[in-house]
């Protein structure tokens, strides 16, 4: 870890928001929207989105309120509009209280993110690094960050998650970080 730190040096801290919404509502949305796509998709995909509503997230009246067929020209698929409807009939309802999350523990978090369906743990992990900018998140279900730990650690095949809850050990209580760095490190392999 020591070295692609030295290697890649400061990273930039707006690039680890990598273009997610600062809403608590709008964050989840994008991660619906792009869950299992490429980067590059679901950045299309989400432009499409927000370009029904006048360039932003819509809220989760409008969401719940806007045709399926519109939501489908959009590039989304059936079992996302359903999930999508989920989290804002459940932000409607009260019971998606962000406001509330930032003083739970993680585990807590992770429970109320992921009884809405098609938000799974990665997901919970991912609004713990990036929306709630949680110190010690390590994702063990993301691919990108086990393929990193692969490669850094000359490792034979992915690590599972015990595997990489061992070697992240000495990075506590810095593991969002840690995955930041793993993460940059498979876009900027060394020649």
């Amino acid at each position: 870890m020591a070295g692609i730190v030295r290697r890649l040096g400061p990273l930039d801290r707006e690039a680890r928001r990598r273009g997610r919404p600062e809403d608590g509502y709008g964050a989840l949305l994008r991660t619906i929207v792009g869950q299992q796509l490429s980067v590059k998709a679901a950045a299309s995909i989400y432009a499409k989105v927000t370009a029904l509503y006048g360039g932003a997230p819509p809220a989760p009246e409008q969401l719940l309120s806007t045709g399926e067929e519109e939501l489908r020209a959009c590039g989304l698929s059936r079992p996302k509009i359903s999930y999508l409807r989920d989290l804002a009939r459940r932000t409607t309802e009260g019971e998606m209280r962000f406001s509330e999350m930032d003083g739970m523990p993680d585990a807590e978090v992770i429970a109320r993110l992921t009884a809405v369906k098609g938000l799974g743990r990665w997901s919970a992990d991912m609004f713990l690094m990036f929306h709630l900018r949680r110190p010690d998140v390590l994702p063990v279900g993301d691919l990108g960050v086990r393929r990193a730990i692969e490669r850094a650690y000359n490792l034979p095949e992915l690590p599972g998650p015990g595997e990489m809850e061992q070697i992240a050990g000495p990075w506590r209580p810095h593991r969002t970080l840690a995955s930041l760095y793993l993460w940059e490190s498979l876009d900027n392999v060394p020649a």
